[in-house]
């Protein structure tokens, strides 16, 4: 099936097992390599409030003869259904099973004999936690994470209050939303209407983010308290984080040069509790999503990348 971004992109729908609000589905974006093929392929999982659409990411790797494929995960993009909140769990585990199948098929359909994991943000936090379910089984040979969502980027206070808070909060109804304001700070940044260079579906990536849920928050602090605690993810993985961060509710020049969704001083503390081989590189100049930062950050993100897969794939 032929995919929103045009006749390089094939579109397979994957079915999930219903769940608390109906039908359920993930959507699994192929790429094919447009070099002579090398048997690997690259999973890219995204963000809250995000879907796959970083094709200059997707041509990067298709070039060195990488299949690409994005997933986007149950109730975001390709994958929101009609009857559905828009990117709520109430755990991330409810996530692993699109990854088991779009890792199955790669592997077992496609014929992938290596596959690197390429998670942004909260998908980031995902895949750390998934890559420690399966470690020993050969699945993924790398991740590679992107400003990964380790820690909650706001005061101690309100830190501990969401940890005291987490049995009340998942027990509030699905659709009750917190009262965190609206931040247009980064998605003006981005996106070719407002300030920066890039061009999304803003049904699907609004420039404000989706509302946050008391349940889906607590899930997410869960997950993060998970991997503090310590993973043992057996693959070698590389953090990818901003050099510096930057609170803002909206939009400045400063914002396209610092992430101003995640502290990257959390990220980097993070990223030793991941496994034994973690690499964490701290890029000048970058943004949240460091893919789309302007030029010459995003150039060294992608030498790092190529840099790093070179030694440890």
């Amino acid at each position: 099936m032929s995919d929103v971004l045009g006749p390089d992109y094939e579109l397979t729908v994957l079915p999930m097992a219903d769940d608390y609000e109906g039908k359920v589905v993930a959507s699994l974006v192929r790429r094919r390599a447009s070099a002579p093929a090398t048997g690997r392929a690259v999973l890219y999982v995204h963000g809250f409030t995000d879907y796959f659409f970083q094709t200059h990411l997707a041509d990067h790797f298709a070039a060195q003869g990488t299949d690409f494929y994005g997933l986007d995960l149950r109730k975001y993009g390709r994958s929101l259904l009609p009857h559905q909140t828009r990117g709520f769990v109430r755990s991330v585990t409810e996530y692993f099973p699109e990854i088991d199948e779009a890792i199955r098929v790669i592997r077992e359909e496609h014929g992938h004999d290596t596959v690197i994991l390429n998670a942004h943000s909260t998908g980031g936090l995902i895949a750390a936690l998934w890559a420690d379910r399966v470690r020993g089984r050969g699945l993924v040979q790398n991740l590679v994470l992107n400003s990964p969502f380790f820690d909650l980027n706001v005061s101690a206070g309100l830190r501990l209050a969401a940890d005291l808070l987490h049995g009340p909060l998942s027990r509030l109804p699905p659709r009750a939303v917190l009262p965190l304001g609206l931040s247009t700070a980064y998605g003006t940044s981005l996106h070719r209407e407002h300030y920066g260079e890039w061009d999304f579906d803003l049904e699907w990536k609004p420039v404000g983010g989706f509302p946050v849920h008391a349940a889906w928050l607590a899930a997410v602090r869960r997950a993060q308290r998970r991997l503090h605690g310590g993973l043992r993810v057996d693959v070698p993985v590389l953090v990818l984080c901003a050099e510096k961060g930057l609170q803002l509710r909206d939009f400045a020049p400063e914002a396209q040069s610092a992430d101003t969704v995640l502290n990257p001083e959390q990220i980097a503390r993070w990223s030793t509790r991941i496994g034994g081989h973690v690499t964490c590189v701290r890029v000048p100049g970058g943004m949240h999503d460091l893919v789309l930062s302007p030029e010459p950050a995003r150039k060294q993100v992608f030498a790092e990348m190529d840099r790093w897969l070179n030694c440890y794939l």
